[in-house]
């Protein structure tokens, strides 16, 4: 790689915070909840241990005056920071659109965990995907590693395109989990991530704006627009720093979607986060037992990879979507973008969608082989039984 790492074994939310000191991080604002806390409660101990220079730490009474402050924050021109998780991202809701609209590149960690009631603090993809139409861009974390490395290029795309984005990894699979990580030493992180250059800044007394005023009908269409124009020059973005991250890193990060042994797959697995190492390690399996079946790891799920969606479509004959979420009255999340991708294209695999793990219950490479037999017997009917299936039901 051209350079020593710094090796940890750490927990997937020191990953977060470990990263956020590297990104020299100028305030962080942020409230507690299980299973974000020890994010917060690792940059505190950085603060106090004299580890970050120039950091400001704000202690909130709310998710939403957390991430008030760090739209205020971002306005004024410095790096920003903050995690949350289920309920805390729904309080923040509001201002999460603040953050979009007056393109502000604050960078959180949201630690996928199930929405209340019942109660829960374990892992679901629904907090988070719930958020999708905010103008967040979404990053989702397979392992530790890619929490490190997805906080510092996310800081980089978001500061590029002027976007917010959030890094998404799984409760207690990841956030509580140690692992090694393989940390960048200081000096080639700064070379990566320069000090943010901001579109605008609150402090600019020369050059006074307003931020948040009133739009007229005349001019809010437009306001919309230059955002949705901005997620679509995202894309191009994230692969040029995906790209340039692996050729300083050795980790290449130039695709929206990782694809894994889907060169000669009839079918594949596709869906977001940590459950797919789950995926792959029963590809692997399912290969030496004659299945030629493949996994397809959504990374960035905001912008939505639509190229790749159907470039992929293109050479498979069926696509398994595993989601561990559901749009109630509708379909799985991820199920639903995927499918409306291919609607205008030429690439029409068979598609059916399982509803997996929610709430954090187990998903078993058992449980990927049963998925795999019952894709193979519709591909070979020719006809789905059901669209939409709930796999994990107590039967």
């Amino acid at each position: 790689m051209g350079y020593k790492p710094i090796k940890k074994v750490i927990s997937g939310n020191y990953a977060a915070a470990y990263a956020a000191r590297d990104a020299r991080v100028e305030v962080v604002a942020a409230y507690p909840i299980t299973p974000q806390t020890s994010i917060i409660e690792k940059i505190s101990e950085f603060l106090a241990n004299g580890e970050v220079e120039n950091l400001q730490y704000v202690p909130v009474e709310s998710e939403h005056s957390a991430m008030a402050a760090c739209i205020g924050a971002s306005a004024a021109g410095a790096r920003t920071f903050t995690a949350t998780s289920a309920q805390g991202l729904a309080l923040m809701h509001e201002m999460l659109h603040w953050a979009s609209g007056a393109r502000l590149p604050v960078v959180m960690v949201d630690v996928n965990r199930a929405m209340a009631p019942p109660w829960s603090v374990w892992d679901d993809q629904t907090d988070s995907l719930a958020q999708r139409d905010t103008g967040w861009m979404q990053f989702y974390a397979e392992n530790n590693q890619e929490v490190y490395d997805g906080v510092l290029m996310a800081f980089k795309v978001a500061e590029t395109v002027n976007l917010p984005a959030m890094i998404i990894e799984s409760a207690f699979i990841l956030s509580h989990t140690y692992d090694v990580v393989e940390m960048i030493p200081q000096e080639l992180v700064d070379e990566f991530l320069p000090p943010r250059k901001p579109l605008y800044t609150l402090t600019d007394f020369d050059n006074p704006i307003a931020v948040g005023a009133l739009g007229t009908p005349n001019d809010y269409y437009e306001f919309r627009y230059k955002l949705a124009k901005a997620h679509e020059g995202a894309k191009e973005v994230i692969k040029e720093v995906g790209k340039e991250f692996g050729e300083r890193f050795g980790r290449d990060y130039s695709r929206m979607i990782e694809l894994y042994r889907t060169e000669d797959a009839d079918f594949v697995f596709m869906g977001l986060g940590s459950l797919m190492g789950t995926v792959k390690q029963a590809v692997d399996v399912l290969r030496s037992e004659g299945y030629r079946v493949g996994a397809a790891k959504v990374r960035w799920f905001r912008p939505f990879p639509t190229e790749e969606v159907y470039e992929l479509a293109k050479h498979v004959e069926g696509i398994a979507v595993l989601d561990r979420n559901y749009s109630f009255g509708q379909e799985g999340i991820l199920f639903n973008e995927a499918k409306g991708v291919l609607y205008n294209t030429d690439a029409h695999p068979v598609m059916k969608n399982y509803i997996v793990g929610l709430g954090g219950r187990d998903f078993t490479v058992s449980d990927v082989r049963k998925i795999a037999e019952d894709m193979k017997a519709i591909i070979e009917a020719g006809k789905l039984d059901r669209e939409v299936e709930w796999y994990h039901l107590k039967r």
